[in-house]
């Protein structure tokens, strides 16, 4: 590459030498000569920069997939649920019922429905008596009651807008047992019980729900099939709702206000889940564990380039020095050391982003983890590549711009 032009005046005086400005293009062209005529040395100058950033990502990347898993079990134990029952007394309270509907305009419920306890006998057959008790309560039941207590069907389906007019029923998971039916064949003629002189056909059974396990020992059945054959009244008996995690204690203080507001004091509400704490307590543990292990990670690969690039530009004297001798003044040997600088590094840092985000998601896959990159750490990993190679190249480009032709060449 020419380093200098001979510029001659229109009178075509004596010829006046001065060095060419290099393009961004011809200064990237000079960082990147170094890395293509050494490439096992600058695979090796950009291996500590690689390591130091996969290890960003995997000891960001790992907990955040094992937090991430650790939630959700968490989540299932109902951390965002509440229920709430009319007060045990004498007369017995009653909950309004558009009470579940009131409960819905509280701004952070996500979900709400309710059950009721019809105070009606089940029995396996009309042939059984009084003394045959099987000790199970059937309900009425809302038509989103699954969606709100985390429920699902183990066999058959649950009750739909066209099935909770008639008489069908769904069996919590203890009520199939003992009355006998343990699944729903497809393609076989339904099981039926008996409630109160009626035949319901049974058209599901739910798995275990171990946030509810009242609804383990129910049967349960629509709520105007109720109404019309079970002389149900309308007033549910226990209510189920689902909030914001954030917003769980708010809601839990107006709900009573809510569903029976001339009566608040009737009406008890569980307090949150035990889950909710732990979960909380959790997440701010690995906050600051993500934060501290970031930190030595991010400064193990500044150190380790910083080393590298030194290295590097003092074994190069001889280079600079020839460069030098050819016409190349002290910014083109700054720009040059400091871009090759910045290049390796970035390189090093996407091989290691690369490299941490295999890592990462192979060892979540191996413990069953939904894996979990966090961008930030990308974010960060990539910046902070650049960054450190800026600053480890700051000081030997300085020092080699420094240095005379004939100090560098005469270096041994």
């Amino acid at each position: 590459m020419t380093i200098t032009s001979t510029r001659r005046h229109a009178t075509g005086g004596v010829g006046d030498s001065r060095p060419v400005r290099l393009a961004p293009l011809d200064i990237l062209g000079l960082g990147l000569l170094g890395i293509r005529t050494r490439k096992m040395r600058a695979a090796l100058s950009a291996l500590g920069i690689s390591i130091g950033i996969a290890t960003l990502i995997v000891v960001t990347g790992i907990p955040a997939s094992s937090q991430k898993a650790l939630m959700k079990e968490l989540s299932a134990l109902g951390t965002n649920m509440l229920k709430a029952v009319p007060a045990n007394q004498d007369p017995p309270v009653l909950l309004p019922p558009e009470s579940v509907d009131m409960v819905r305009r509280i701004g952070p419920v996500t979900a709400a429905s309710a059950v009721a306890n019809t105070h009606m006998e089940v029995f396996r057959n009309d042939r059984l008596g009084a003394d045959d008790y099987t000790g199970l309560t059937v309900l009425a039941s809302r038509l989103d009651l699954l969606r709100t207590i985390n429920a699902r069907v183990a066999s058959g389906r649950f009750l739909t807008p066209a099935t909770e007019r008639f008489p069908t029923a769904v069996l919590g998971s203890v009520a199939a047992s003992r009355l006998g039916i343990p699944r729903i064949t497809t393609g076989r003629p339904a099981p039926q019980i008996y409630v109160e002189g009626h035949w319901f056909t049974v058209i599901g059974i739910l798995a275990t729900t171990p946030l509810s396990p009242d609804i383990d020992r129910s049967v349960l059945v629509g709520w105007d099939a109720a109404r019309t054959l079970l002389r149900f009244d309308g007033h549910p008996t226990v209510l189920y709702l689902k909030a914001r995690e954030s917003q769980i204690e708010a809601v839990r203080d107006v709900l009573p206000a809510t569903i029976n507001p001339p009566l608040p004091g009737v009406v008890q509400v569980s307090r949150p889940s035990d889950a909710l704490a732990a979960k909380r307590a959790t997440a701010s543990t690995f906050s600051a564990l993500f934060l501290g292990l970031a930190g030595v990670a991010l400064l193990v690969g500044g150190i380790g380039v910083a080393n590298t690039m030194v290295i590097s530009v003092l074994e190069r004297r001889r280079e600079i020095g020839l460069r030098r001798a050819l016409g190349a003044n002290r910014g083109q040997i700054r720009a040059q050391f400091l871009t090759e600088s910045v290049v390796l590094s970035a390189l090093g840092g996407l091989t290691g982003t690369a490299l941490g985000t295999l890592a990462t998601v192979a060892y979540a896959t191996h413990q069953h983890w939904p894996p979990v990159i966090p961008l930030t750490s990308v974010t960060a990993g990539l910046t902070g590549a650049i960054l450190i190679g800026m600053l480890a190249g700051v000081y030997p480009s300085l020092r080699a711009a420094r240095l005379t032709p004939t100090e560098a060449l005469a270096t041994t």
